[in-house]
């Protein structure tokens, strides 16, 4: 069994017997990783309580070639995520983050940049920034990385440049917008506003576009529900932090 070493993102912990426990990480270098940690309940040992629910730490494991639960023996705490104040939003937030990155990926299958976005997303949670634009530049990115990204300004149907004006034609199950003519006969379709399509590209940029972006109310609470309802059919189910993300459009 190689013994691997990589920096991970906490995604969830269940508890295994009085003293140990399964986890679940997304690390940087492998992706979603799955794994037992005996003794990981314990104050002291080689986990010193690193194993905190969206906690950052550097991990060490033993890697299973077959279908059985990777063995983790050390973990070293970079960070734990602690929201400031009273305000539960952050929290459920960062327990959205937790969710998407569970749900979207596969085990080993790294993608840096995600983990990347996650991290970024876990800080700004933690700290002050915004928590709208927050979110959805993690969901935007992830969706990026993953290649689940929607057409925002051809075709998702025949690849044709649509005019983004006015309200537009929008495949939840097609991937995006679409023409006048594929929009026939589609089912899961809805008209969005341009100014929503507007703000999602930019949220899907590279780069520092997106911050300080001032995006309406309305429009805000429209891509929303447009969002919240696409990862429900990527997914095939409403993600179950959904309930608590009407705050995201304030």
């Amino acid at each position: 069994m190689p013994v691997e070493k990589a920096l991970a993102i906490v995604l969830r912990v269940v508890d295994w017997s009085e003293s140990s426990c399964v986890v679940t990480l997304f690390t940087r270098e492998f992706g979603k990783v799955r794994g037992i940690a005996k003794g990981g309940r314990r104050l002291k040992g080689p986990f010193e309580s690193a194993l905190d629910l969206l906690a950052t730490c550097r991990v060490v494991f033993l890697r299973k070639s077959s279908e059985a639960l990777d063995l983790l023996t050390e973990a070293r705490l970079e960070r734990r995520f602690r929201p400031g104040g009273r305000d539960l939003s952050r929290l459920y937030a960062g327990y959205y983050v937790a969710e998407l990155l569970g749900e979207m990926t596969d085990d080993y299958d790294p993608h840096p940049a995600l983990f990347d976005a996650a991290d970024e997303a876990l800080r700004g949670l933690a700290g002050d920034a915004p928590l709208a634009p927050c979110i959805l530049r993690f969901e935007m990115t992830a969706l990026s990385v993953l290649g689940h990204l929607p057409s925002l300004e051809t075709c998702a149907d025949c690849g044709k440049a649509v005019p983004i004006e006015g309200r537009v034609a929008f495949g939840l199950l097609a991937g995006g917008v679409l023409c006048g003519e594929c929009r026939t006969g589609k089912r899961q379709v809805v008209a969005v506003s341009a100014d929503v399509l507007r703000a999602m590209t930019a949220f899907a940029n590279t780069g520092d576009g997106w911050r300080g972006l001032a995006v309406e109310r309305r429009t805000m609470g429209e891509l929303r529900g447009v969002l919240n309802r696409y990862l429900a059919n990527l997914l095939g189910r409403r993600p179950r932090m959904h309930h608590y993300l009407g705050i995201l459009s304030d």
